[in-house]
């Protein structure tokens, strides 16, 4: 990647999207249990596989790869050697098919990111595949910081955009509207505080 290039970041709907990893070891398991929760339905390729692959209920084949495994897939992950994940790379660009190899740059036409969720929000941090450990620690700086009501925060944005939309506000209105809307959350009357003291 370029100085000039940079990532275009984006959230994959993968539900009932088949989803390819290649390899076998605990990288490749590491990846599993976020694949799964998103509803893609995953198969793993790799002559080898740790019982913590097979322990997710995924399709399994004990083999090694080949660029016809790709055929109808959405999205790879490449969690082998180098060369093995070469060859998905190459047998994925010719079919338009993103990679994610895992810690290896050459290969990756796709990065996962550091992950938070929180209240029904979903904040990936990217270091464009450079320093994944960074990403790490500013996904558990910005988890820390966030607040544990958030799902509040998710309601009156959901609930706000629905009157928005009926009332034709422009977009470039909304954002000052739901700062208010959050902090009449935190806003409370006279009244209210007494009753809450008994």
């Amino acid at each position: 990647m370029t100085e000039r290039e940079s990532l275009f970041p984006v959230f994959l709907k993968l539900a009932g999207r088949r989803v390819l990893v290649v390899g076998g070891g605990p990288v490749a398991a590491s990846k599993l249990a976020a694949l799964v929760t998103a509803g893609a339905v995953v198969h793993v390729i790799a002559p080898d596989v740790v019982p913590a692959i097979v322990e997710h209920g995924v399709e399994v084949e004990r083999r090694e790869f080949a660029p016809a495994d790709l055929d109808g897939v959405w999205f790879v992950v490449a969690a082998a050697t180098p060369e093995v994940n070469r060859q998905v790379a190459d047998a994925a660009e010719s079919r338009h098919v993103f990679v994610n190899a895992v810690d290896d740059l050459a290969s990756a036409s796709a990065y996962l990111g550091g992950v938070v969720r929180k209240g029904g929000v979903t904040l990936a941090i990217s270091t464009d595949g450079r320093a994944p450990a960074l990403a790490g620690l500013l996904r558990e700086g910005l988890e820390s910081v966030l607040p544990d009501d958030l799902a509040k925060w998710q309601e009156a944005a959901d609930a706000a955009r629905r009157d928005w939309k009926a009332d034709g506000v422009p977009m470039e209105a909304r954002r000052p509207l739901l700062l208010q809307a959050i902090n009449r959350l935190y806003k409370t009357s006279p009244q209210d505080a007494a009753e809450s003291l008994t």
